[in-house]
């Protein structure tokens, strides 16, 4: 296989000056082809910078994904995960959900430098960022059938939460059913899709996104207010570590979760509700809309809301503070 772009991106990842004969040397390019290259790395975002009679650099270093530092830092727990790191697909859901219907095996976990046609719930779409994003997903195994499966998602917003704050970014709010927020706006999100048989075994694909640093046109490019690691907390957190970090928590969380469902995770969550007590919109796919006041959750990880007409559980839907509430924010979710 040729020389790719991402051979060349991790060459350059230390943004230290290397000359153009050295690149082309390394990875067994021609001048016009290496040129070509460097072009593609600037078209996806990347800022190069060219000092004349010394070479090419990175205007800041480039955190790649490393399949020895993720072992490294997963330890003994490594040997419950077979990772597999790409340099880009379209979603590391889709391909993850294609091989566990072939028999992939429980722990396999597909990570990606970029995504080109990241997916979210009902459809809508995920916006990777090279560089500034981590994606990945993980395939569990589970006894019982998608019915049994109920606050999945909600229990894999308390590891990802959890994995966050070992990384020292506090305050991490989260949203019913899939999304990671912090002070208003999306720092994350979560898709979770099932294959099985209806009373079991099954198989859930959890696909995470994060933002680590979303340069301009990233931003303007979603339509709700985002953030990411970079504004919270300063700097980014090193995407092997977070990534590692948070596998960690996804195992705890779903060894228990499959002996016990959602609600030992209940109060966890619900300390981190950020609509709680608030007045709120539920608006599903067919166009009912449902108002009340958010009331928390069930044990199986139902939205309960406080309506006029008492207390009501919802399963599905896409949930926004309601209009005129102190903090309004659009109900398109980008998970």
């Amino acid at each position: 296989m040729p020389p790719s772009r991402y051979d060349l991106l991790r060459l350059l990842s230390d943004a230290r000056l290397h000359s153009g004969a050295a690149l082309a040397r390394d990875l067994g390019l021609a001048p016009a082809a290496l040129q070509r290259a460097l072009g593609e790395l600037q078209q996806l975002g990347l800022v190069l910078e060219r000092v004349r009679g010394h070479g090419y650099r990175l205007a800041e270093r480039y955190d790649c994904l490393d399949a020895a530092e993720l072992r490294a830092l997963l330890g003994a727990r490594a040997r419950n995960f077979q990772v597999e790191l790409l340099d880009e697909c379209a979603s590391t859901n889709t391909l993850l959900l294609e091989r566990a219907r072939s028999g992939a095996p429980s722990g396999s976990v597909l990570a990606c430098e970029l995504q080109s046609a990241g997916r979210g719930r009902r459809g809508k779409d995920w916006h990777s960022v090279l560089g500034g994003s981590l994606t990945f997903s993980l395939l569990w195994r589970f006894a019982q059938g998608a019915a049994g499966l109920s606050g999945l998602s909600l229990a894999a917003g308390v590891a990802a939460a959890r994995a966050l704050a070992s990384a020292g970014v506090a305050g991490v709010q989260l949203k019913w059913p899939n999304d990671l927020l912090h002070a208003g706006g999306k720092l994350g999100g979560i898709l979770i899709e099932v294959h099985g048989d209806a009373a079991g075994p099954s198989a859930a694909v959890i696909g995470i996104g994060l933002n680590l640093r979303l340069r301009a046109g990233a931003r303007a490019a979603i339509a709700q207010p985002v953030t990411d690691l970079a504004a919270i907390a300063g700097e980014v957190a090193q995407r092997n570590r977070l990534l590692a970090a948070t596998l960690i928590e996804l195992e705890r969380v779903l060894a228990g979760f499959a002996q016990h469902g959602f609600a030992p995770l209940r109060e966890e969550w619900m300390a981190r509700h950020v609509h709680q007590g608030r007045p709120v919109t539920l608006s599903s796919a067919g166009g009912r809309t449902v108002a009340g006041v958010a009331a928390g959750v069930a044990e199986d990880g139902a939205l309960l809301l406080q309506t006029a007409r008492g207390l009501e559980r919802c399963v599905n839907g896409e949930l926004s503070l309601r209009a005129g509430a102190p903090g309004s924010e659009s109900a398109e979710a980008r998970a």
